[in-house]
This record gives C-alpha cells, sequence and structure tokens, in this order.
C-alpha cells in the first residue's frame, strides 16, 4: 500500500507490506525506498514493512527550509506516531544511519541493521579545507571581478570538476540540506543505542569507511560487525546472497 504523510507542510511518500511487528526501512542520499524493493518480499513475510522516502528524496516533497539530520529525524519520529508504530526494528543504509542513530538514541527499537551508515564525521584533510575555501572566495570574488554571468559560468565549471555527484545532482536546496547533514557526527550518541545492532559493510566502501563501522562498534553497548569482501558503498546490492542470509539469520526468518 502506498500512502502519504504530512509532516510541517512537507509531504512524505511511505508504503507498507506485510502484517507484524513493523520494520522501518530508511535509504541512503540520492536514493529512495525503492532500493528495499528486493528484500520487501523477504521480510514482509513475517513483518510490516513500512518503507519511506526521505523529503527531497522519491515522490516525497522537498524540505521547505534547511533541515539538519533532527530535522529528519522529527519527520520520522511524527510518521512512527502517526502509524502507531511500537519499537520498530530499523534498517538503514547511508544517509539513513544517521537518522536512524538520532531516532535510536531517545526512542524505544527492538534492533537495528546498518548498512554502510553515515553517522561518523568524514575525516577532512588540508586539501578539503583548501577546496572548500578556496570555492567560497571564488564565489564571493569573480562576480566582482569579472561580472555574474561569466563569474557564475566558471563557478559552475569548478563544481562539476570537484563536488561530488550528489552534490552536482541536487536542487540548490538539497545542496545547502546535503553540506549540513554530512557534516554532521553522531557518535556521541550511539552509547545511548542500547538495543542489538547488526553492521554489514563493503571493505571497499569510500563513501562511509569501513573503519566508521570498527568506531560505531566501539561505542555502540550490542553491535556486531559482518563485512562483505570487495564490496563497496552499496554492499547490500553488491554482494545480495550475503545480504539476504545475514537478514535471515539476524532476524530469525527461517
Amino acid at each position: 500500500m502506498d500512502a502519504r504523510y504530512t509532516y510541517d507542510s512537507v509531504s512524505l511518500a511511505y508504503s507498507i507490506e506485510g502484517e507484524g511487528d513493523t520494520i522501518l526501512l530508511l535509504h541512503g542520499w540520492g536514493c529512495d525506498r525503492t532500493i528495499w524493493q528486493s528484500i520487501v518480499p523477504l521480510l514482509s513475510a513475517k513483518y510490516r514493512v513500512v518503507a519511506v522516502d526521505f523529503a527531497g528524496f522519491g515522490l516525497s516533497d522537498e524540505p521547505h527550509e534547511v533541515w539538519g539530520v533532527e530535522q529528519y529525524t522529527r519527520s520520522i519520529e511524527a510518521l512512527v506516531r502517526e502509524l502507531g508504530i511500537v519499537r520498530p526494528t530499523i534498517i538503514c543504509h547511508s544517509f539513513g544511519g544517521r537518522v536512524a542513530t538520532l531516532y535510536a538514541s531517545r526512542n524505544e527499537v527492538q534492533s537495528m541493521i546498518f548498512a554502510d551508515a553515515a553517522g561518523v564525521r568524514p575525516k577532512r584533510t588540508w586539501r578539503y579545507y583548501y577546496k572548500v575555501y578556496s570555492f567560497k572566495a571564488m564565489k564571493r570574488c569573480l562576480p566582482l571581478l569579472i561580472g555574474k554571468q561569466k563569474a557564475q559560468m566558471l563557478i559552475d565549471q569548478r563544481r562539476r570538476r570537484s563536488a561530488s555527484s550528489d552534490y552536482n545532482r541536487a536542487t540548490p536546496m538539497m545542496r545547502a540540506i546535503l553540506s549540513k547533514c554530512v557534516n554532521e557526527d553522531l557518535c556521541h550518541v550511539m552509547p545511548l543505542i542500547t538495543a542489538p545492532v547488526l553492521l554489514f559493510w563493503g571493505d571497499r566502501d569510500t563513501a562511509t569507511p569501513i573503519s566508521d563501522a570498527y568506531r560505531m562498534q566501539s561505542l555502540m553497548k550490542d553491535a556486531g560487525l559482518v563485512v562483505a569482501e570487495g564490496a563497496g558503498h552499496f554492499a547490500m546490492l553488491e554482494q545480495a546472497e550475503l545480504w539476504q542470509a545475514t537478514l535471515k539469520s539476524f532476524l530469525k526468518l527461517d
């Protein structure tokens, strides 16, 4: 069943399949709830599966202002209350891990599965800061030197060369949201998560490196790690057989 829920005048799309205790699926940046379509039949045989399009993704509206992880988490908390969900199991990928972490730090959950999840602030080199601040200086100074039209052309060229694909594909609002969310560190609330946690990670993930998984494991009270060797940031898709076997074992689906 496809449905919609309005939070803070933002319409969120979600779907529900199956009956039983609830599993909440939270996708990553640049994706939507369809990324879970291969596991929904497996999960919905035993659980009620709620898959959400975060604001600004899939069929959900963009936020009207620059949201951070807090606002995204509040939107999910509101949806959970609306649907009468109690102690969900949460499965999350990438950006969904930030929301799941904050959610579970202040709400009861049954268990959690993090797949190549974000939440640890990325380590930055001097090259990163040089790139960021030189770009800011370029945006400020070039229009004064060569005019707005020519300056914008050069700024756009620089952005396409140096920014991530997620940033380049995003609208101006979602770019601002990405810039805010990607620098939020959730490590300080990870020790508050008491539910059992399974970390599923590709050892070649460069977006959220496996060092993040080890960091999360050390901070959470009851966390175990499954490493998908040779897989990257989408290990759950790259090694689907291992992923489904892991889900069956952890969620006792057999």
